[in-house]
């Protein structure tokens, strides 16, 4: 290992980052981009879905619970006295359920021990939404009864009141988890096409025969093309943590030093993940597809972002455990909602380690100073 050698190898590369614009694109405006799409477009928050209360009984207590779900934000009401009004609407896709107030309704609740009948009819086409109609409705029953009980007087027909809290994200707010997961996906994406593109780009513009020609070696090579981008993609991890945390106001209740290192410790995984890519791919294309295939695509479905890991057969977890981003969604869980957790950071921390030491050790070997 020369330093002079090495130095003018991150020397030159920093000036090829500087004349080549589409490395600054994926290291500074992508990640911002891609954080404005998932802040804005991707949500799993449920509000104003739209349903129909038919009220075939007019009584008040019927009308007084049409109120309790014209009142709540997660509904967006019409009203009818007929359900057949609604079937076409229903079918169309335009209502994702139907609340239907039966008739005796108030004579039901007052008399009968086992209590008034609320049918609920949802649209099965989309499950999610539909279970969502279910639960809100059953919620704003709930709540209705507990109001009837306490301005009224009216004994509940149910004996329990349960009472949830909610801890590190009291607000169930989507974005506050969704915005750090979606960092992982971002940092996964931009440091394994950085340095997918690297080589390859040598390969393609014939620069690569010129450098294999000189006296730099296998491990000068490597580093060469690591350490530049290895700094811009911290500078493009710094930009997305001041936008989270600055623009979208997520808490993050951890600490900003540990953020960094493990950020850090994750991007030279993503680095490395992206070099050993440039080592078989020898266009850019290729690489790219590569990246997508290997890095992006099981950070999304595998790494518990999106889809509960203990819900999937065991064949498929074993392989979510070699998925880095599953660790550093972990990671930042912790640091975001929770805290510094030293027992969540510390094992998750290593294994990023050793996945990136892998990483570099099969680079070093696939790497050959010589024209195939």
């Amino acid at each position: 290992m020369n330093l002079r050698r090495l130095l003018a190898l991150v020397r030159k590369e920093y000036f090829q980052i500087i004349r080549d614009p589409s490395s600054i694109l994926i290291a500074v405006v992508l990640p911002v981009l891609l954080i404005f799409i998932f802040a804005y477009a991707v949500s799993m928050d449920v509000n104003e879905i739209r349903i129909g209360i038919v009220l075939e009984d007019s009584s008040p207590e019927a009308q007084s619970l049409a109120r309790s779900f014209m009142n709540t934000k997660y509904f967006s009401v019409s009203t009818a006295h007929d359900r057949r009004v609604f079937e076409r609407d229903l079918m169309a896709g335009h209502l994702r359920g139907v609340v239907v107030i039966p008739q005796n309704f108030a004579k039901l609740l007052n008399t009968d021990t086992k209590g008034a009948p609320l049918q609920v009819i949802t649209d099965g086409s989309e499950p999610n939404t539909a279970n969502f109609v279910e639960n809100y409705s059953k919620g704003v029953w709930q709540i209705w009864l507990a109001q009837r009980h306490d301005t009224e007087g009216i004994n509940l027909m149910v004996p329990l009141r349960m009472e949830t809290r909610i801890w590190y994200n009291p607000e169930i707010e989507s974005r506050n988890f969704l915005l750090p997961g979606a960092l992982a996906l971002i940092m996964t994406l931009i440091g394994t096409l950085l340095t997918a593109l690297v080589i390859s780009r040598e390969w393609e513009r014939g620069t690569m025969e010129a450098l294999l020609s000189t006296s730099i070696t296998r491990g000068e090579l490597i580093l060469g093309k690591l350490i530049p981008y290895f700094a811009l993609g911290m500078l493009s991890l710094f930009l997305s943590f001041l936008s989270i945390v600055f623009l979208f106001s997520v808490p993050f209740r951890g600490s900003a030093f540990l953020f960094f290192g493990v950020g850090a410790v994750f991007l030279l995984t993503a680095l490395g993940l992206g070099l050993l890519i440039s080592t078989t791919a020898r266009n850019q294309f290729v690489a790219c597809q590569l990246a997508f295939l290997l890095a992006f695509m099981p950070s999304l479905m595998l790494s518990g972002f999106i889809f509960e890991i203990n819900s999937m057969p065991a064949a498929i977890r074993l392989l979510c455990h070699v998925i880095p981003a599953k660790y550093f969604i972990s990671c930042l869980q912790s640091l975001f909602l929770v805290g510094t957790i030293p027992a969540i950071l510390l094992p998750n921390v290593l294994l990023m380690l050793l996945m990136s030491l892998v990483f570099f050790i099969l680079t070093y070997r696939k790497t050959r100073k010589k024209i195939e």
